[in-house]
């Protein structure tokens, strides 16, 4: 089922720059959200979150303009990929690597961890439409392993994204018929037929890589792979990654984050996952620690308290709950920006 992510009209427009996040501020990223005033503003966002993905779809009758800075990523380092699929109107975007325009039909990326503008404008009957899919990046690389531009933008012509693009339709407008699990296998299916049609495309999609992107990349995906192991620390990364721990330091630095912070938010937000799944209740705390690399469930325990505001016992027993009472508003949390 899906739940409101956001509603602005005539009386409340003028907050949407506090509250487009959700509540508590756990959706999206942080930015600056305005909205074109005039005599007929309506604006609304649902959401349907399928484990570590939101799929939101936006409706709206007014011009929609978003800015995200390096202020705006130095003080909130949300990483995370957006896919736009384009119903009526159409968005603007400008990024560090120009422009471009995605109309009714076609399909763009944008991502958190790089500046861009963005504006959303309406047909000629006045409505902007768009299903968007929010992906944590570590999850987006396992299906896109090369860099994609930020504000690529290609036709969903093209059977694979038509195809993709139905899958995450349905899954969205679901009644509830799906269960959690089927959902997930639906929405990993659509990324990877997304990503064998990005591979195919023929224009051009993939970044030049500075060496320090790719430097960065290495150190993300090592960290990814060794995340279970406790003993993971900066002298193995630099040293797999063949670069000094000095460098390390300053690579994450760039964008925000220091390795324990990565490391530390990874575990967590992994945790989460794992712990608002079907699977997941039948496995012990203890067990769910030490997979994902904690040396003991209580400091495990302690972590995601901190962040979370709850026990890692205390979430499982709210999301069992909310699974027999379909009626409660569904408890979302995207995860920490860093931990101190």
């Amino acid at each position: 089922m899906t739940e409101k992510l956001f509603a602005f009209d005539e009386r409340n427009f003028h907050e949407c720059q506090s509250t487009f996040r959700g509540e508590n501020n756990q959706e999206y990223y942080l930015g600056e959200y305005t909205i074109d005033g005039g005599s007929n503003i309506n604006v609304r966002a649902d959401k349907k979150a399928v484990g570590a993905y939101s799929i939101i779809r936006l409706l709206s009758k007014s011009r929609l303009f978003f800015r995200r800075s390096w202020s705006h990523i130095r003080e909130d380092a949300t990483d995370v990929t957006v896919l736009w699929f384009v119903k009526r109107g159409s968005i603007s975007i400008s990024h560090q690597s120009g422009k471009c325009t995605a109309s009714a039909g076609e399909f763009v990326i944008t991502k958190s961890m790089a500046p861009f503008t963005m504006e959303c404008k309406t047909d000629d009957q006045s409505i902007h439409e768009v299903l968007h899919v929010v992906v944590p990046s570590h999850i987006f690389r396992r299906f896109f392993p090369d860099e994609i531009n930020a504000g690529f933008c290609t036709s969903v012509e093209r059977r694979e994204f038509r195809i993709a693009e139905r899958m995450l339709a349905e899954v969205y407008e679901d009644p509830g018929d799906l269960t959690s699990r089927v959902e997930q296998v639906l929405v990993d299916s659509a990324l990877s037929i997304l990503a064998e049609g990005l591979k195919n495309t023929e224009n051009s999609m993939h970044e030049r890589q500075t060496l320090s992107q790719k430097r960065r990349q290495d150190v993300l995906r090592f960290v990814e792979i060794h995340l279970s192991d406790p003993k993971l620390n900066a002298e193995m990364v630099a040293q797999a990654c063949g670069i000094s721990r000095r460098y390390l330091s300053h690579l994450l630095r760039q964008h925000g984050t220091s390795l324990p912070n990565l490391i530390w938010d990874w575990r967590l937000k992994t945790a989460h996952e794992w712990l608002s799944t079907e699977v997941g209740r039948d496995v012990s705390i203890a067990e769910i620690a030490y997979r994902i690399g904690f040396k003991s469930p209580a400091h495990f325990s302690r972590l995601f308290k901190r962040v979370y505001k709850v026990s890692p016992r205390e979430f499982r027993t709210t999301k069992a709950d909310k699974v027999a009472q379909p009626e409660l508003k569904e408890f979302f949390v995207s995860g920490p920006s860093s931990i101190q």
